[in-house]
């Protein structure tokens, strides 16, 4: 795993960090000290997250000096509570503690796990840390923007949704090529992935908000992996084939699109075909190689020998003898030619 500064957290950090799953803690304040990642100051859940936050964050912030502080929404996803994570780092800081806090940040969210980090927060005054510079920092990110060639194509499709005369070849046309966004919790997945944290992701396409979501990261062996796949909903899945050909180790990353026919609706499968090959491109651009795409309906079809013939297809080496083509037909019998003698 690297790091960009090469600092990491402390053994009662990374301790801390396995504690805060149980959903008792509400923040926890970390900072950087004698070069590694720091348990500052912590505290244990009192009322709820808009009545915590102004009761606990700004006291925790020192005027000249950053820190990071990983405070726990009410709110839970798959893998557990979803946190917010605060970066301070204050105008009158010295410039090389700012620089050394944030080009630390990517390795606090690899230690705490990033798929739990939902949302984060840029503050460099004491007015952002507060409940009310929260909630402008939440309707800043959620703006409206001007529609993109994207969402202009969504638009028309739900317009014509109740055209009688909307058949699935138009629909088909509209929605090809969609660029769906993938959350921050997605692309930390993928890291982290890279990074050896996990060797599953599940993804999810949330049709209301029009993005792709991390749905599930876990470690699993392969003989779990068909137990991952819905088979009642869409789904794509990205995992770690490790196994042996040739005598040589691999570990072959695999693109997975679950489809279990038609217990889903026209509009979902049409969604996820669509999406797919612009979500393998925004996986591939962030370093990961995907050595193989496969389409599937039952997760029953995620077999060893099935995997394995997929990635190394058997090749066909007993090849029939050329056979010499027969002359045409009634063709008469062979002339002799002698053989003329030298004079």
């Amino acid at each position: 795993m690297s790091h960009q500064t090469g600092i990491q957290a402390n053994s009662e950090l990374k301790k801390y960090f396995s504690k805060c799953r149980d959903g008792k803690i509400r923040l926890l304040k970390v900072s950087i000290e004698n070069e590694q990642l720091t348990l500052a100051k912590y505290q244990s859940v009192k009322g709820s997250f808009e009545s915590d936050f102004d009761k606990y964050v700004p006291s925790l912030i020192e005027e000249d000096l950053p820190c990071y502080i990983l405070y726990r929404f009410d709110t839970t996803n798959s893998l557990g509570y979803e946190w917010l994570l605060i970066s301070w780092s204050p105008d009158s800081a010295p410039v090389r503690h700012k620089m050394l806090y944030a080009s630390t940040k990517a390795t606090l969210k690899q230690e705490f796990g990033s798929a739990h980090i939902k949302d984060e927060m840029h503050a460099t005054s004491k007015d952002e840390v507060c409940l009310k510079g929260y909630k402008i920092h939440v309707s800043g990110v959620n703006a409206p923007a001007p529609l993109t060639d994207r969402e202009e194509a969504l638009k028309e499709l739900k317009q014509n949704e109740h055209d009688p005369n909307y058949g699935t070849d138009s629909r088909q046309s509209t929605m090809g090529g969609i660029l769906f966004p993938i959350t921050e919790s997605a692309k930390q997945g993928i890291i982290d992935l890279q990074h050896g944290s996990y060797n599953y992701l599940q993804f999810k396409i949330d049709v209301e908000d029009e993005k792709i979501c991390l749905s599930k990261a876990a470690i699993i062996s392969l003989t779990e992996l068909p137990a991952q796949v819905p088979s009642d909903q869409a789904r794509y899945h990205v995992y770690i084939f490790k196994h042996t050909h040739e005598g040589d180790h691999m570990e072959s990353v695999v693109f997975i699109y679950s489809m279990p026919g038609y217990s889903c609706n026209v509009k979902e499968r049409m969604m996820y075909s669509s999406c797919k090959g612009q979500f393998i491109e925004i996986i591939e651009k962030m370093g990961l190689a995907i050595e193989k795409r496969l389409e599937i309906d039952d997760g029953k079809e995620l077999t060893e020998e099935y995997l394995y013939d997929e990635i190394h297809p058997k090749r066909h080496l007993h090849r029939p003898a050329f056979a010499k083509p027969k002359g045409p037909p009634n063709r008469g019998a062979k002339r002799i030619t002698k053989a003329q003698s030298s004079q």
